[in-house]
């Protein structure tokens, strides 16, 4: 499975901050075996967060692209939004799981903007900034994602769990 990390903070783009979120997501998708090929920052601009979405969606043809960062309601958290802007479908239901088990540790996951969807052939889904709740999150969801990914390039096999 070929993914990206596209972490998103304003002060990590400009080097003020160590993006620490990233590259522990990085390490968490090892575990189903994907293999990052992309890992970038940038600002929480909505025309950069979706040219990247679509940059490696469309042009790159990666099969997983993971954003932290940029989904809660502070004036600055776009993601979700330029997220939206990129999507042909949503999978809500990745979103749904991450904020139930999120609110059974803090209230602040109600306040989460988080979404996931399909661009083409390619699985979109945001996480939380912080390198805690991305990691979380994502184990969360985990188990999903590769037969997500199979059925989205068109596998035809059953998905009933035998």
């Amino acid at each position: 499975m070929r993914a990206a990390v596209l972490t998103i903070s304003d002060k990590g783009s400009i080097g003020q901050r160590q993006d620490t979120s990233g590259p522990a997501v990085a390490e968490v998708l090892k575990t189903i075996g994907a293999v990052v090929e992309k890992y970038e920052i940038v600002p929480d601009e909505v025309e950069l967060i979706a040219g990247r979405l679509i940059e490696y969606a469309d042009i790159l043809g990666l099969d997983l692209v993971i954003t932290t960062g940029g989904t809660g309601v502070a004036p600055r958290d776009l993601t979700p939004e330029a997220t939206s802007r990129v999507i042909d479908r949503e999978v809500p239901g990745m979103a749904e799981a991450m904020r139930m088990e999120s609110f059974k540790k803090t209230p602040h996951a109600l306040i989460s903007r988080a979404i996931a969807g399909i661009r083409k052939q390619t699985l979109i889904i945001n996480l939380p900034g912080s390198p805690k709740g991305a990691t979380e999150n994502l184990q969360f969801i985990l188990k999903a994602i590769p037969h997500a990914v199979e059925k989205i390039k068109g596998d035809p096999s059953e998905c009933a769990v035998q």
